[in-house]
C-alpha cells in the first residue's frame, strides 16, 4: 500500500509538471517554429541528462535494453511532440484536446500488452468515462472547427501521436523497474539526440534578435521540466503504483494546464472546466480503487 501510494504521488507531482507545458509551449512557439521547438526541447535535456549520468557515474544499459529505450526514445522524445506540432497545423488545439483525452486510455492498453498488467473490469469503466469526460468536454467547447481542409490528416497524425505516447509511457514504466525512472528517460534522450541535432540545426531560427525573452522563458520550461524532470516522477510514479492506474492521472492534466493558462496567460477558465474536472477527479478515484 506505501508503495502504491508513493508511486500515485509521484504521478501526480509529474502530470502537475508536465501540465505546465501547454502554456509554455503557446509562449515559446511566439519565437520558435513547431519543429525546432521539438528538436532543441530534446537536445536541450539531452545534454542535461548526459551531465547527470555521467556526473552519478551511471553504468550504461544492457543491449537487451537498447530497444525499449528505443521505443521511449520513439514515443515520447520525437514522436508525440513532432506528430502533434505537425497535426496542429490541420486541426484547432480543441480537437486536440480530444485525443490528449484518449492518452490515459491508451497507457493502460499498452500497460497490459508490454508490462503484463491485469487491472479489474470495473478499472476499464471508469477509465473510458474519463476519456469520454475529457473528449466530451473538449468537443462542446468547439472541438469541431478546423484550421484547414485537410482535418483527416490532422487526426490521424494525433491518432498515431497518441499511440505512440502511450506506448512510449508503458515501456519505459516497465524498464524504470530495473534502470531507475530518470535513468530510462535520461539514456532515451541520449540515444535520440544526434536525430533531434540535425533537426534542430535545419530548422534553426534565420534571426536570434527578434526572440523575445518569453518565448526563451517557454523553451527553457519545455526543455528541463516537460522533457526531463517531469519523466523523473511520471515513471516513477507508473513504476511504483502500476501503469494502467497511475496512467490515469494524466486526465487531470488538461484541466490543471488550462488552470495555469487562465493564472499565467489570463485566458478565461469556464465554470464548465470545473465541472469537468470534477466529473474527471472521481473517475481518476475509481480508477485508482480498481486498477
Amino acid at each position: 500500500m506505501r508503495r502504491s501510494m508513493a508511486g500515485w504521488g509521484s504521478g501526480l507531482l509529474g502530470v502537475l509538471i508536465f501540465s505546465g507545458s501547454l502554456p509554455a509551449t503557446r509562449v515559446a512557439v511566439g519565437g520558435f517554429s513547431p519543429l525546432f521547438l521539438t528538436a532543441a526541447r530534446a537536445v536541450i535535456a539531452a545534454a542535461l541528462a548526459a551531465a547527470l549520468l555521467a556526473l552519478l557515474r551511471q553504468a550504461r544499459p544492457a543491449r537487451r535494453d537498447l530497444p525499449s529505450l528505443a521505443i521511449v526514445a520513439l514515443g515520447v522524445v520525437a514522436g508525440f511532440p513532432l506528430l502533434t506540432a505537425l497535426a496542429l497545423q490541420h486541426i484547432t488545439s480543441a480537437q486536440s484536446i480530444v485525443f490528449i483525452g484518449l492518452l490515459p486510455l491508451a497507457t493502460a492498453l499498452f500497460g497490459v500488452l508490454r508490462a503484463r498488467e491485469r487491472p479489474k473490469p470495473a478499472f476499464w469503466l471508469f477509465a473510458t468515462a474519463g476519456s469520454l469526460t475529457v473528449a466530451g468536454f473538449a468537443l462542446w467547447q468547439g472541438g469541431g472547427a478546423s484550421l484547414g481542409s485537410d482535418l483527416l490528416a490532422g487526426d490521424l497524425l494525433m491518432v498515431l501521436a497518441i499511440l505512440l505516447c502511450g506506448l512510449g509511457y508503458a515501456e519505459g514504466a516497465a524498464l524504470s523497474r530495473r534502470l531507475g525512472g530518470w535513468q530510462v528517460i535520461s539514456w532515451a534522450l541520449v540515444l535520440a539526440v544526434p536525430a533531434m541535432a540535425v533537426t534542430a540545426l535545419a530548422t534553426m531560427p534565420d534571426d536570434w534578435t527578434g526572440i523575445a525573452v518569453p518565448a526563451w522563458i517557454g523553451l527553457g520550461y519545455v526543455s528541463v521540466f516537460s522533457m526531463l524532470v517531469g519523466f523523473f516522477f511520471w515513471y516513477r510514479g507508473l513504476a511504483l503504483g502500476g501503469i494502467a492506474g497511475v496512467g490515469q492521472l494524466q486526465l487531470l492534466q488538461p484541466a490543471f494546464g488550462l488552470i495555469l493558462a487562465g493564472l499565467l496567460l489570463r485566458e478565461p477558465v469556464a465554470w464548465t472546466m470545473i465541472a469537468a474536472a470534477g466529473m474527471v477527479v472521481l473517475c481518476v478515484a475509481g480508477a485508482k480503487k480498481f486498477a
